[in-house]
Formats: structure tokens, sequence, C-alpha cells
């Protein structure tokens, strides 16, 4: 059996654009011609390869076929742009990150992408699970995560540690004083979305075993800004934290109380030269915003799903 190029094409931009109608914009061809292609595809190999639903997603089977079309489409593109009558042609780059990376030290790693003439990136802000899933489907090609395993035909190496400490406005503070500490039963709580957990494990810490009024805000500056606004008591990164405990503006809850993150840089083990200049990227982001530190590293805590 030998696949299509082609029909591994429209199965990837089905993927990418999340429907029929859309993969046939791309490909410049009409809605049916796509639809024979899948259909063709199936034929070939014998099982269905995509869900028709919106957005469409691959099946297990289909997982695989990505993978290799991806792998295909980033080797041709590469092929493509180190020949010299190939014109100006870019090379796609999708990738998967958590939110609080993205709004602190990856940032430096799209300065170093706005400097490149022959790359377009496409950042997925996913969660752990989610980015995992995304580089066994194939519609990634490298994400930064949490889990240090790495998932089958990727390669995986620590990036940052990050460390969130709990923190309020001095005024919720003072709402929900109970002798000398606070009571962590009553006390409102910001978290990212339904799948952040790093609230909870302080909580757990406390004994907190009802949740509290629960406040959710899936967007990083705005997470920010509703604990600074006092609409409840959230955990920040220290880089998210610079001026504001000094200030006063907001106060830590408990020395002790924190959360450290390890993340990891997973990629595929492809011999890909843009692949590679974006690890190296990542890798000089990651080390620029990593403290020196003449003491042990602390013990890593419990996997979780990053923001």
């Amino acid at each position: 059996m030998r696949l299509q190029p082609e029909h591994l094409a429209t199965l990837l931009a089905i993927v990418d654009t999340g429907t029929f109608d859309a993969a046939a914009r791309r490909l410049h061809v009409t809605a049916s011609a796509v639809s024979q292609r899948v259909k063709a595809l199936e034929a070939e190999v014998g099982q269905v390869v995509v869900v028709r639903a919106t957005p469409c997603r691959p099946t297990s089977a289909g997982e695989a076929l990505v993978r290799l079309a991806r792998q295909q489409s980033l080797l041709e593109a590469e092929a493509l742009a180190g020949l010299a009558s190939a014109g100006a042609g870019r090379v796609d780059l999708p990738v998967a990150v958590n939110a609080d990376s993205l709004s602190t030290w990856f940032a430096a790693v799209i300065g170093h992408v706005a400097a490149w003439p022959d790359v377009v990136i496409r950042l997925h802000v996913e969660d752990q699970d989610h980015s995992a899933r995304l580089l066994r489907s194939g519609e990634v090609l490298a994400a930064v995560t949490s889990d240090p395993t790495p998932v089958q035909g990727c390669s995986t190496e620590p990036l940052v540690t990050m460390r969130y400490l709990p923190v309020a406005t001095p005024q919720l503070v003072a709402r929900f004083r109970a002798g000398r500490g606070i009571d962590w039963d009553a006390m409102p709580v910001v978290r990212f979305n339904d799948k952040d957990d790093i609230q909870q494990r302080i909580l757990d810490r406390h004994g907190v075993t009802s949740p509290p009024p629960t406040h959710e805000v899936p967007v990083g500056t705005g997470f920010v800004t509703a604990v600074r606004a006092g609409l409840g008591w959230g955990a920040l990164l220290t880089s998210q934290l610079t001026g504001l405990l000094e200030s006063g503006e907001l106060v830590r809850l408990g020395t002790r109380d924190h959360v450290d993150v390890q993340l990891y840089w997973q990629r595929w083990r492809l011999p890909s030269e843009h692949l590679d200049r974006l690890s190296d990227a990542v890798r000089s982001a990651a080390a620029a915003a990593t403290p020196r530190r003449t003491a042990r590293p602390p013990t890593p805590a419990r996997r979780h799903t990053p923001r």
C-alpha cells in the first residue's frame, strides 16, 4: 500500500482548519474533492481517519497519518526553502505552550521568531494533557509541558521551574482574617479554569474540604488583574509579582506556601533545521528566565496542569 501525498495533505488541512470547507479553501479545491480524497484515504487504510464533527479531529488511526503528513510537509517546505528558485517560502511551525509561559519567559522566543523571515509560528495555548494529545496527534511539532515523559517519537528536556505564590489584596485578607491566620474555607479564590489545580493544592495543605467561592478568569493578564482587584486570592508567578509585594498592593498568604512547576520542552525527533532553531531559542529564553542559585534546587512538586 502506498499512501497518496495529496490525500495526506488533505487530511492535514482538515485537522488544521477544522472543517472540510475550510480545508477546501486552503487547498484551492472544492469541498466535494476534499470529501472524495478523505474517503479514498480511508479506503486505502481500511479505517476511519477523521471524526466529522465541529471542529473535525483525527481518529486514533488518523493521528498516525497526521504525524506523517506533518513531517512530510515540514521536510518538503525546508527542502523548497533551500532551493534558490523556490522564492521566499515560509516553514509552518505549530507549537503548544501553556498560558503562563506565553505571558512571561516564552515572549523572548517570539522575539527570536520575529527576526526569522522564513518561519510562520502557530501557537496553541493548551494545558499539559492537551499538549500531550496535540503531540500524539501530530497537530503540533513541539510543546512546553509539565509532563517529563516523552510522547512516542519525541524527545524531552527540562526548561524552567516556575514558582507560584498565593497572594491577595490587604483588604481581602482583612475581611477574612481568622485569628492569626485567614479563613481559607470562606475567602474567595480565583482560578484560571477548571483544569487549574494550583490553588486547590494550597487549599489541600490547609485542610479545606469544601470549595470556597471560586471565580474563573481564563486569561493570563486578566487573572492577575482579578487578583489585584480583590476578586479573590490566587497563585501568581514570582515574575508577575514584581513590585506588587514591595508596594503592599498584594500580600503573600503564608511565608512557606508555594507551588513549584517544572516545565519541559518536547519536540519531534525529526531532522529539521527550523525546528532545531526554534528549540535553541526556547533553551535560550528558558536559561535567561532561570535565576542563578547556589543552593540545591527544591524537590520537584507533583505534576499538575499548568496554566
